[in-house]
């Protein structure tokens, strides 16, 4: 049983708002060079039309920030400026109109530098997400904790939120990040007990996808489990596609988002007499573009399937040379084997459209 969602303050990031009961949202990164308007848009619009609700950008320079009021102008979803140690690249991200920002105030500079950006982004009600990694802690900090600890990340997120608080600046939200599911755990616990900005969550430096989406759902959502998160974003090695793709499957899993297909197959044992893994992959594919909540089967056996499987709304159980296609448990009827796949696709056409013609 999932713990009473953390109460948060509330921030909006373009017409995405974070905190404070809303949905919990899907981040991801663009992977293109942000002097590129072209391919990074064209990534961020691909992102967007996958479900992403936002999409930062890394700003490595000032060609970069001078790109971002055209990719913010041609984007379908609220763009975050990803800064680091400039003030001067933050300021121009701002006069380009982006909706975020992602920086640590105590890696800007004097005080006079935060304050112009402080008072840059309340000009325009962009909210900054203090951002603090494990891997990149301040040494001193390190030292009095003896290392990179919970603790020492909750210090250093600290230091930075009261630099903007002293600005009065608390259009706040924060991340702790760190490859160390455990670690970072225990920090986003200890953190919730010193604030109520909204927590952006995610497991940093993941992996390849394999690895790193069992790391990235194992964090992810035991922080969601435990009431913690009101944005993520899942990091993975590669095409920022499948972070969107993970990252909704985490909130479905956890009944968080609104549910699409649930594929379930059996892991198949010494009765299977077909290619359960080649079947279940087309079934996969061709459902790839559903959004409909629907719940299907693919299981090896026709003796033990149907009922195994008595909780989908359709299913196939393959046998010798045959198979049975089956709803809620029910065998409906028994197809050729190479008939299977195509069989079940009419009978989940045939499931949609009744239910869109009783609406």
């Amino acid at each position: 049983m999932l713990l009473e969602r953390r109460e948060s303050r509330q921030i909006k990031i373009g017409s995405v708002l974070i905190g404070g009961g809303a949905p919990i949202s899907v981040q991801s990164m663009t992977n293109t060079d942000t002097r590129d308007i072209a391919a990074t848009t064209e990534q961020v619009n691909n992102l967007a039309a996958v479900g992403c609700d936002i999409v930062r950008v890394a700003v490595p320079d000032k060609e970069a920030a001078e790109s971002l009021s055209q990719i913010v102008k041609m984007s379908n979803v609220p763009i975050i400026a990803d800064i680091h140690f400039n003030y001067r690249l933050a300021l121009e991200a701002i006069s380009g109109g982006v909706q975020g920002l992602r920086l640590n105030p105590g890696n800007i500079g004097s005080s006079g530098k935060i304050k112009l950006i402080v008072e840059a982004a309340k000009e325009k009600n962009i909210p900054i997400r203090i951002g603090v990694n494990a891997g990149s802690l301040n040494k001193e900090v390190m030292e009095r904790h003896g290392g990179v600890t919970p603790e020492a990340m909750v210090e250093s997120a600290l230091e930075h939120i009261r630099l903007l608080e002293e600005e009065d600046f608390r259009n706040i939200k924060i991340s702790l990040k760190a490859s160390s599911v455990p670690l970072l755990v225990r920090a986003y616990g200890l953190m919730a007990e010193e604030v109520d900005y909204p927590f952006h969550i995610g497991v940093t430096e993941a992996g390849l996808p394999g690895k790193g989406t069992i790391k990235s759902a194992v964090g992810i959502g035991s922080l969601l489990a435990m009431g913690l998160g009101d944005t993520i974003r899942v990091s993975l090695t590669g095409n920022p596609l499948e972070e969107v793709k993970v990252g909704f499957d985490i909130l479905r899993t956890l009944g968080l988002a609104k549910p699409g297909f649930d594929l379930i197959s059996c892991p198949t044992c010494g009765r299977c007499q077909l290619d359960l893994e080649k079947i279940a992959r087309q079934v996969e594919d061709r459902l790839a573009d559903c959004n409909y909540p629907i719940k299907v089967a693919v299981m090896g056996c026709v003796v033990n399937g149907p009922g195994e499987a008595k909780e989908a709304d359709v299913g196939i159980a393959g046998g010798k040379q045959s198979g049975l296609i089956f709803r809620r448990g029910e065998i409906i009827k028994k197809v050729p084997q190479e008939e299977l796949v195509e069989q079940l696709m009419n009978e989940i056409d045939s499931i949609i459209n009744q239910e869109a013609e009783g609406r």
